[in-house]
């Protein structure tokens, strides 16, 4: 983790009160600003979302399962600007998302660090023309995955996912959202 980048420190209505190291602002679980992002593909009747495998050297999580990718907005950048710029860098996917609504977590790791996030989700639908390409600092894997075997291998095995997926998985399956996304 880069000793050089930012978080926005943020109150519970998301309005900025500061902004702090990125490490030291999960050393202290300070709250801060994030935001997921879920890009989904239908094939016949069935929706499926691109997940990735976190790098196992990651500050946290790493070698867990999670939507298609997550990071933090940078000083004066708007959330869904963040998120599209984070899904080229992470996924090399160009996509217009759709911010959907944003939930509240706070999750202690092993290591000492705690993500104490109000994350935003985002959801947009897959590009066939555009090849999946993983930055390998981020990134070890992909899939798709039907939402029906998502929520089986959730129900089975949730060790294997981050804290922040199924309650952000939660407001995208909870929402509408137009096939044109």
């Amino acid at each position: 983790m880069s000793t050089q980048e930012r978080v926005l420190l943020v109150d519970e209505q998301d309005q900025v009160i500061g902004t702090e190291e990125k490490l030291k602002a999960h050393q202290l679980g300070l709250l801060h600003r994030a935001f997921s992002v879920f890009i989904y593909r239908t094939v016949g009747t069935e929706r499926q979302f691109l997940l990735q495998q976190r790098h196992e050297d990651k500050y946290h999580c790493g070698g867990l399962w999670t939507n298609t990718c997550c990071s933090h907005p940078r000083i004066g950048e708007n959330i869904v600007a963040a998120a599209e710029r984070r899904l080229w860098e992470e996924m090399s996917l160009d996509l217009s998302l759709t911010r959907l609504g944003c939930f509240y977590y706070k999750a202690a790791f092993e290591n000492g660090l705690t993500e104490h996030e109000l994350d935003h989700v985002l959801v947009g639908k897959y590009d066939p023309s555009q090849p999946i390409i993983l930055d390998p600092e981020e990134a070890q894997d992909f899939r798709w995955i039907s939402e029906a075997a998502l929520m089986e291998e959730l129900s089975q095995y949730p060790e294997r996912f981050t804290p922040w997926f199924l309650p952000a998985l939660k407001i995208v399956q909870s929402l509408t959202y137009a096939e044109s996304t």
